[in-house]
């Protein structure tokens, strides 16, 4: 929060940071959602209070008369970066470490499923994660092309080639 008890975008992007480090999927994924620009304006009243672009991260949404739900500092903050790392990396758990992926999602635990399409210079790696448990974190086990990987992370090679990863929590 900032001064006023508007949002700080920088320190609510750290908190859903943490929240997936402790494996809190489904306060990560609620507090994620939160301050999801598009979701500030998603009706005509919405857009009239929060002025600015749905597309881009606020540094700021104040909490003080008359500016009460309005976004500032659009454009010129680093927290879209932020929010794009807890998202990608935090939430859905993608890591690329030099010559591996590393799958380590904290998710909502009513996720069923979800798909992520990554391009390795000439290789495509489909990856699929399937959560029929209903966990927020946790896997079991890595299949790259139908055949189960002793290793949690899934290698990087450039074959040409488009390979199915799935990933069971």
């Amino acid at each position: 929060m900032r001064e006023n008890g508007g949002q700080y975008t920088h320190a609510a992007t750290w908190v859903i940071l943490a929240y997936t480090k402790l494996g809190l999927g489904d306060k990560a994924f609620k507090l994620f959602d939160m301050i999801n620009p598009i979701n500030h304006t998603t009706t005509q009243l919405e857009c009239s209070k929060y002025k600015v672009e749905p597309y881009v991260m606020a540094a700021d949404v104040y909490a003080v008369e008359p500016h009460i739900g309005r976004g500032g500092w659009t454009w010129y903050t680093g927290s879209s970066g932020w929010m794009y790392k807890v998202g990608l990396e935090g939430i859905l758990g993608f890591n690329k470490l030099s010559d591996r992926i590393i799958i380590n999602p904290c998710i909502p635990k009513s996720w069923k499923e979800y798909t992520i399409s990554y391009t390795y210079n000439d290789t495509i790696y489909n990856i699929k994660v399937i959560n029929n448990n209903g966990k927020c974190t946790g896997i079991e086990k890595i299949e790259l092309d139908g055949e189960t990987l002793k290793e949690k992370y899934i290698p990087l090679f450039n074959d040409n080639k488009e390979h199915k990863i799935i990933v069971y929590m």
